[in-house]
């Protein structure tokens, strides 16, 4: 392997993978330089794996990594060892810096010797990890963006109806048989079959709009709209004081127009909570009816209850018994040294299937993992 420093090879190896089309910020570059200073360059398996840990964040990543990799390092491989490497000082830029003019004393910049590499920082990749409570409302509207492109698909089920199938397991279709018995005089050369179909079971998202959820409540009713666009049978409500229905709302394309009619139907916005009260209210009007048999059940709240704890945990025990799974997403567990300690997620603990954070865009992406589980 041909000597070189660390750093500038990283920063040409991460050109490359963005050429090649991956999203590599600045950040994970200056890990990947770690890495490469503690493994060394000489071993190719050490240089692979130090790539792979800082630089790819997904599995269809991998392909596209694999290219790149062989492309630019394999190819550094089979340069002669003894060839002298010319040292090159390589001086970041950021956007701000890129534009010139004076500095913020007044005084001219320095003139720059050797190349220029200017960083622009990902902000899709800054919003992911961004806490929804710290967004602005131009990141909001960035954010719904990349909302757009998180399809929830809901966890597949059996369903009576049977479907065509090539596999001879299956149930003999007699009709389509002897149909295609008719071409061969009457001989069934080929045999058909039908197996039970599946789909996609209901998706019921239930988000907490009480005063202490306000930070997160816009961003999550953002989420609860794209889903409800992006796919049949989910389902809407909010709760704060009481429950209201918003599927109708939130089924027209334009998210604002959808946030301001969802605005004007829930009255209880940023107020109290009465999470024992409003379940109870889901379960008796829709969840026993059907709305929840065999359901995957999201709830995105804190866990802040004024209402009696035991309330609480009787409707979260009677949605548990028709729901197939239910999820409990609080923004709350990101926190350093979060314990659920609030009577109401305290209460409801016991019955809840999957209980994960739901602060960033991050977290969503590992909602909609969740919400796919068989």
């Amino acid at each position: 392997m041909t000597a070189g420093d660390p750093g500038r090879i990283a920063v040409a190896f991460a050109r490359v993978l963005r050429d090649a089309g991956l999203a590599v910020p600045i950040g994970s570059v200056l890990t990947y330089v770690d890495a490469l200073g503690a493994v060394g360059l000489e071993n190719r398996h050490d240089v692979y794996w130090a790539g792979l840990a800082t630089l790819v964040r997904r599995r269809e990543e991998i392909v596209t990594y694999d290219r790149a990799f062989a492309a630019y390092w394999d190819q550094r491989w089979t340069i002669v060892e003894a060839v002298q490497v010319q040292e090159e000082h390589i001086t970041l830029l950021t956007d701000d810096e890129e534009s010139g003019g004076e500095n913020d004393d007044g005084t001219e910049p320095e003139e720059i010797d050797g190349p220029v590499l200017t960083v622009r920082f990902s902000t899709e990749e800054t919003l992911r990890q961004k806490d929804f409570a710290d967004y602005s409302a131009i990141e909001l509207a960035e954010a719904r963006k990349l909302m757009d492109t998180l399809r929830l698909a809901g966890a597949l089920r059996e369903s009576r109806r049977l479907v065509p199938t090539t596999r001879p397991s299956g149930r003999l279709d007699l009709r389509r048989t002897v149909r295609d018995a008719l071409g061969t005089d009457g001989e069934a050369v080929r045999r058909r079959y039908r197996t039970t179909g599946q789909r996609q079971r209901r998706l019921v998202l239930l988000v907490d709009i009480s005063g202490s959820m306000e930070p997160y409540a816009r961003a999550l009713m953002r989420f609860a709209h794209a889903a409800v666009v992006g796919r049949a049978k989910v389902e809407v409500f909010t709760f704060g004081t009481r429950l209201t229905r918003l599927t109708r709302e939130l089924t027209t394309r334009d998210p604002d127009a959808a946030m301001r009619m969802a605005g004007e139907a829930a009255r209880d916005w940023s107020g109290g909570t009465r999470l024992g009260e409003s379940l109870r209210e889901f379960n008796d009007a829709w969840g026993q009816r059907g709305m929840s048999r065999g359901a995957v059940i999201v709830i995105l709240s804190d866990g802040w209850d004024r209402g009696d704890p035991a309330m609480l945990g009787e409707q979260m025990q009677r949605m548990g018994r028709v729901a197939h799974r239910v999820v409990w997403v609080n923004p709350l567990k990101a926190s350093p040294g979060y314990a659920p300690l609030a009577r109401g997620m305290a209460a409801a603990l016991p019955y809840i299937d999957e209980f994960i954070e739901g602060h960033s865009m991050d977290s969503l992406e590992r909602l909609a993992e969740v919400v796919r589980k068989p």
